[in-house]
């Protein structure tokens, strides 16, 4: 099996969370990860490793949006600007 049949059969799924190459090669392993329709790609590494501070999330029906860091957050909020001003104005000035 080559690097594209690997990479089509991965990607021939409805699913899309996480994924991992275990290579001797390291380019040719990025490489791969490039190509792989998942959220998370892990080169030489297990297919599970949550941290708090990256973006943990998948595609297809592996789910929608990123959980962890500033991703977790703007999946979830919606930027606004809100003043306070510490007096009561009277208009006009």
């Amino acid at each position: 099996m080559d690097d594209d049949q690997a990479v089509a059969i991965a990607n021939d799924t409805d699913y899309g969370l996480t994924a991992s190459v275990i290579t001797e090669d390291a380019r040719r392993g990025l490489a791969m990860a490039r190509r792989l329709g998942t959220g998370i790609v892990h080169v030489n590494n297990q297919t599970v490793d949550d941290e708090p501070q990256v973006p943990f999330g998948g595609v297809k029906d592996s789910g929608y949006g990123r959980f962890g860091g500033r991703w977790g957050v703007e999946a979830f909020t919606t930027t606004r600007w809100v003043t306070l001003a510490g007096q009561h104005n009277v208009f006009p000035y």
